[in-house]
């Protein structure tokens, strides 16, 4: 097997410290934004009682669940003995440590009280899935420093397949957990199913090699560093599997709801008569999201062009945070029902359409955190050896 060689990035240019910057404006923004939420409270964010998971969870959803697809390349390598993905692990495994950080410090910071976070560090419920989702949160960090650590030290290098097979397995369970928060939910019509948690996981495939793949581009163009087609066509080939799973997944889930009387309504709200919810599926998910980036993948004319394969990773990670969107804030806005064959009418909502319009601290605040995580990786680049000197293709194509 051939020996890559691992290096720092100089990071002295000013285009570096332009992009530090740029994300240290955006972090800071989302502290202030949090900082307002919380000291004017909720109110001033589009969650109501009725919604009460907005905008900055969309952002969180998304980066934990990216952080275990992010990890997906190094497990190819490790667990599956695919050597060409070999030189890619250890950027893998920094970005899904900081895509998870990420997503952790909007929730903690969404919470108006980040202090209470101590209560739920300290005291179980072991019948919650929250609960069970702090220590594979917390876990999956140290699972993966470990295996960036056998991975990076030379005398550990023996020990880097049990541990990138233990970080494999942790991944999938800590993406069946964050499924299992919706499908757990059973009061909730669009939650209701246990196919929430192997469609999260086909999710985290297709969302973390996206982010996986346009770091990956914009880190050897800017350091001027060969990346060659015969990688990149590989990666964008199994995104674009990835993508067709997940529109698969999102067929059974709608088809299966469809067979059940009982899920009709919240099907004809979420693909009909929904309105805004309507639109993000069919045009932000499903053409935008899905489509369209299976095009730019396959077609002729474009599945060479590196242009049309950073569009149709840009255009997949904004899918999928449509798809959260839906998921999520969508699954709420449908009204409970309380009691299944009546109509229910009161003063507190009941049978009503929950409304809801994401507010500009939200947004910060989920814009703040994916910054935070995009800044982990800059700056760690610049201490540590995450990026071989060369991915061209006269190194690669020996390692298929």
């Amino acid at each position: 097997m051939k020996t890559f060689r691992f290096s720092t990035i100089q990071g002295n240019s000013l285009g570096y410290y332009a992009l530090l910057g740029l994300l240290g404006c955006l972090i800071f923004l989302g502290l202030g934004a949090a900082h307002y939420m919380e000291h004017e409270g909720h109110w001033v964010t589009g969650m109501t009682n009725q919604i009460v998971w907005g905008t900055p969870h969309i952002f969180a959803v998304f980066l934990i669940v990216a952080a275990s697809g992010a990890l997906n390349v190094a497990s190819i390598a490790s667990v599956f003995g695919k050597t060409a993905y070999k030189p890619l692990s250890r950027l893998s495994g920094l970005l899904a440590i900081a895509l998870l950080i990420g997503g952790l410090a909007i929730l903690v910071l969404d919470l108006g009280r980040p202090d209470r976070l101590i209560v739920a560090i300290t005291y179980y419920n072991f019948k919650s899935i929250f609960a069970w989702n702090i220590i594979l949160y917390t876990g999956f960090i140290a699972v993966v420093a470990i295996y960036l650590w056998m991975m990076i030290e030379r005398r550990m290098n023996d020990y880097s397949k049990p541990a990138g097979f233990t970080a494999f397995l942790w991944r999938l369970i800590l993406t069946t957990g964050t499924g299992s928060i919706f499908g757990f939910l059973v009061a909730r019509e669009a939650y209701d199913t246990a196919l929430l948690a192997p469609m999260f996981i086909i999710m985290s495939f297709s969302f973390g090699l996206a982010a996986f793949l346009l770091v990956l581009m914009a880190a050897y163009r800017w350091t001027a560093r060969p990346l060659g087609d015969a990688l990149l066509q590989r990666l964008k080939n199994l995104l674009g599997v990835f993508v067709a799973s997940v529109l698969y997944f999102v067929l059974v889930y709608h088809l299966t709801n469809l067979y059940f009387t009982e899920h009709h309504a919240v099907e004809e709200f979420l693909l009909v008569s929904g309105g805004i919810y309507t639109f993000v599926f069919w045009v932000l998910q499903i053409l935008c999201g899905s489509l369209v980036p299976l095009i730019l993948f396959y077609h002729p004319s474009l599945a060479n062009s590196r242009i049309a394969i950073a569009a149709g990773a840009g255009l997949v990670i904004l899918g999928g945070l449509a798809q959260l969107y839906v998921i999520i804030i969508g699954g709420q806005a449908f009204p409970l029902v309380l009691f299944p064959g009546a109509e229910v009418s009161s003063s507190f909502y009941d049978g009503v359409v929950n409304s809801y319009a994401p507010s500009l601290p939200e947004v910060l605040l989920g814009v703040g955190g994916t910054a935070f995580s995009l800044a982990i990786v800059a700056l760690a680049i610049k201490v540590l050896g995450f990026l071989p000197d060369s991915l061209g293709d006269s190194e690669t194509i020996a390692e298929t």
